[in-house]
C-alpha cells in the first residue's frame, strides 16, 4: 500500500487539470500575444483562468496577475511594494515563523536599506495582534503574513490584523502568504482588508510551476520582470499557457463542495492528530488539532530524527516530511519549530503530515500501525 501525506509540499493534479494542460500543450499551443487564431485561443485560456480565480476571490480579472508560483508572487509583492513605495518609508513587517519565500527576500530588503521588524508567535504558533499593533509607524509601508504557517498549520488571523493595520496606518499595504490557505479557506481579499495574495498552483491539485499574485487596484508595485510588455506591462514573458490554464481549473475545482470537502479533511486530521497523541513520547507541535488548519499536523517522535523516520516511513511506502519541503533537500533548523521555542529534541524529530482531499482513512490507518511498529525498534536502536 502507498499513503502520499506530503499534500503541503505539493499535490496529485486533478484529471481535469492534466486534460486541459495536455490539451493546450498538443492542440491548442498558440502564443497568447500573437495576432492569429492559434494566438486568440490560447489567449482565451488564459481570460478564462482568471475569470475563474478572480470568482473564487470576488475580486477583479484585472487584479489577477500570473507568476511561476508562490516564490515569485511573494517576491514581487515584497520587493515590488517596497521599491514602488519607499519615499512613504522603509519599515516593513513580519513574523518569526514565515516560509522562506518571504523571510529570505526580506532579509535582502535589509540589505538595502530597508528596516524590517519581526513580530514573534507564541509555543501554538498564535500571532500577537498587541505586538503587530504596537509596532506599526508612520513609515510602515508593508505588512507581510502568512495565512496557514506551512508546517505546523497555524492560522492567522488575517482579517484582524488586515483591520489593525488599515486603522494604525491607511497607507500601509498588508500581504498574505496564503499558499497554504487557498483552498482550504474562503478567501474575500475586498472584504477582509488583504491587499495582495500570493497563491501557488501546485498546492492545490493544479501543475507545478505557476502561481498567481492578487495586487489590489489601489496597491502600488513596481514590476520585477521586464520585457515584452505581457499582463498589462505587470509581469512580461509569453504567458504560460498549459499551467495557467491548469491553475485556472483547478482554482475553480478546489472550491466545489468546498464545506463538504473540508468537513472530511478536519475529521481525517482529528483522527491523525488523536491517535498520534495516544502513542509513547509523541508531542503534537503548534496549534491544538481544533484550532489549526484543516490539513496540516506536525508531531515529534521524541528519541527518533526526523530523518530516520522519514525514510523509514518512505521504505513502506508512506510519504512525509521533515518540515518545510522548499529547502532543496538542505536540512537546516526549522524557522516554525524554532519560532514556537520547541527544544533541540522536538526540532530534530519533527515530522509533517499534510492531507488533501484525496487523502483515505486508510492511507492513515496504515501509517499509523506502521509507526506503532517501528518506532519502539527505532529508539532501542538510536540508544545504542
Amino acid at each position: 500500500m502507498e499513503a502520499y501525506l506530503d499534500n503541503s509540499a505539493t499535490t496529485k493534479c486533478f484529471e481535469e487539470v492534466k486534460d486541459i494542460v495536455v490539451k493546450t500543450m498538443m492542440e491548442d499551443y498558440g502564443n497568447p500575444s500573437a495576432m492569429h487564431l492559434k494566438g486568440v485561443e490560447a489567449e482565451r485560456y488564459v481570460k478564462e483562468a482568471a475569470s475563474a480565480i478572480a470568482k473564487t476571490l470576488k475580486v477583479q480579472e484585472k487584479e489577477i496577475f500570473f507568476t511561476s508560483g508562490g516564490t515569485e508572487s511573494d517576491n514581487w509583492a515584497l520587493v515590488g511594494t517596497a521599491y514602488a513605495n519607499c519615499r512613504q518609508g522603509k519599515h516593513i513587517i513580519t513574523t518569526s515563523f514565515e516560509h522562506a519565500a518571504v523571510s529570505v527576500p526580506l532579509e535582502w530588503l535589509k540589505e538595502q536599506g530597508y528596516e524590517i521588524t519581526v513580530i514573534p508567535v507564541d509555543e501554538r504558533g498564535n500571532l500577537s495582534l498587541e505586538k503587530l499593533e504596537a509596532a506599526i509607524r508612520p513609515d510602515t509601508i508593508l505588512v507581510s503574513t502568512m495565512y496557514v504557517n506551512n508546517e505546523m498549520g497555524a492560522v492567522v488571523p488575517v482579517e484582524a490584523a488586515a483591520k489593525l493595520v488599515h486603522d494604525r496606518n491607511p497607507k500601509t499595504v498588508y500581504h498574505v502568504d496564503a499558499i497554504q490557505g487557498y483552498g482550504k479557506y474562503r478567501i474575500y481579499p475586498k472584504r477582509m482588508g488583504i491587499d495582495l495574495l500570493s497563491v501557488s498552483s501546485h498546492k492545490i491539485h493544479g501543475p507545478k510551476g505557476v502561481g498567481f499574485l492578487y495586487v489590489s487596484e489601489k496597491v502600488k508595485i513596481h514590476p520585477m520582470i521586464l520585457g515584452g510588455g505581457q499582463q498589462k506591462g505587470m509581469r512580461s514573458g509569453t504567458d504560460n499557457v498549459p499551467g495557467i490554464a491548469g491553475l485556472g481549473t483547478a482554482a475553480r475545482m478546489v472550491y466545489e463542495n468546498h464545506e463538504e470537502k473540508m468537513e472530511k479533511l478536519r475529521a481525517l486530521k482529528t483522527y491523525l492528530a488523536k491517535n498520534l497523541s495516544e502513542m509513547e513520547r509523541v508531542v503534537i507541535n503548534g496549534p491544538l488539532p481544533k484550532d489549526g488548519a484543516p490539513h496540516i499536523i506536525n508531531a515529534s517522535f521524541l528519541g527518533v530524527r526526523s530523518e530516520v523516520l522519514l525514510h523509514t516511513l518512505e521504505d513502506k511506502g508512506i510519504y512525509v516530511s521533515a518540515g518545510s519541503a522548499c529547502s532543496s533537500h538542505k536540512r537546516a533548523a526549522s524557522a516554525s519549530m524554532t519560532a514556537i521555542s520547541a527544544d533541540q529534541e522536538r526540532r530534530e524529530s519533527a515530522i509533517r503530515f499534510s492531507l488533501s482531499e484525496f487523502t483515505t482513512k486508510e492511507e492513515l490507518d496504515y501509517t499509523l500501525e506502521q509507526i506503532r511498529t517501528v518506532l519502539p525498534v527505532l529508539r532501542k536502536y538510536a540508544r545504542h
